[in-house]
């Protein structure tokens, strides 16, 4: 067994603020993949009244042996009362940037699509100072529901890449790393204001020279902002965490991603997709779409 190291220990939260988080969630009948997903940050987060909503959910129609998120349970309908709770939450949590993310949902023809756009207006009709970033699933290679989607002008597109592609049949079964680095590509081609993002795990036993292409691949398809963290195993029937990548590793990751071009890294043990998403407006301040 792996021993988790030092620099993976996680400060202790401001309980207080997390429950004021925790209690507009609940009120409000809304969940966010900080709590489904087991994020180690979610005391950091909460605690300065951050989170990451998770519509359409809880259940997923995958079962990516990484995730904490629960896919025996049945997908149900979509809500039409969501899109209106969440952008409430967002207005009483007072959010400068807000980030929405979704299970898969392969069961919908769009792959859920139209949620997001609802999800999107609501919100800027209550909080329209509010930057707004979508973390989305491949949507089964849909292309014209991505287009529906981008339509709605959200600020950043995030879908995460996860893994190498070595690795994409034993940690991403359902997932394909060419339809996810070709929906980046053309989220760039259909709206080229939005800033494209994605995200990747490591110590699940890939290499750093797979690591390195993997950037590449995603600079090759102007992908703008990387976010790259160690997995941590969430139960004892996900996958086995391989390796604990030293923070020097994840400084190296940083360096040479800046050297390719991106215009945001985060690279860090404890960095996930959504970790300080909210730094995207200063990169918008001094990068600004045209």
């Amino acid at each position: 067994m792996t021993v988790k190291p030092d620099w993976l220990r996680i400060k202790a939260p401001q309980w207080e603020r997390v429950g004021n988080v925790k209690e507009i969630l609940r009120d409000l009948a809304l969940n966010t993949v900080c709590e489904e997903a087991s994020c180690p940050n979610i005391g950091e987060c909460f605690s300065v009244g951050t989170a990451t909503f998770l519509i359409m959910g809880p259940a997923c129609t995958r079962a990516c042996p990484y995730c904490d998120i629960d896919f025996e349970k049945k997908p149900q309908p979509l809500d039409p009362t969501e899109p209106t709770r969440l952008a409430e939450a967002v207005r009483r949590l007072r959010l400068n940037h807000v980030v929405i993310t979704s299970v898969n949902r392969d069961d919908l023809p769009d792959g859920g699509a139209s949620q997001f756009v609802q999800c999107i207006n609501e919100v800027r009709a209550v909080s329209p100072n509010t930057t707004i970033e979508v973390l989305i699933p491949d949507l089964c290679g849909n292309w014209n529901a991505l287009e529906l989607l981008l339509q709605a002008a959200p600020e950043v597109l995030n879908h995460n890449t996860e893994t190498v592609p070595r690795l994409y049949r034993r940690v991403r079964p359902q997932g394909n790393y060419e339809r996810s680095l070709e929906l980046l590509q053309r989220s760039r081609q259909i709206a080229p204001k939005t800033y494209t993002k994605s995200g990747i795990m490591v110590g699940l036993g890939e290499t750093d020279a797979e690591i390195r292409q993997v950037m590449a691949d995603l600079r090759a398809v102007d992908c703008d902002i990387l976010t790259i963290g160690q997995y941590l195993q969430p139960s004892q029937k996900h996958l086995q965490v391989m390796e604990f990548i030293s923070p020097d590793q994840f400084a190296a990751w940083k360096l040479w991603g800046e050297e390719l071009g991106f215009l945001q890294i985060v690279s860090s043990p404890l960095t996930r997709s959504s970790y300080h998403a909210e730094q995207v407006r200063e990169l918008m301040e001094l990068n600004p779409r045209i």
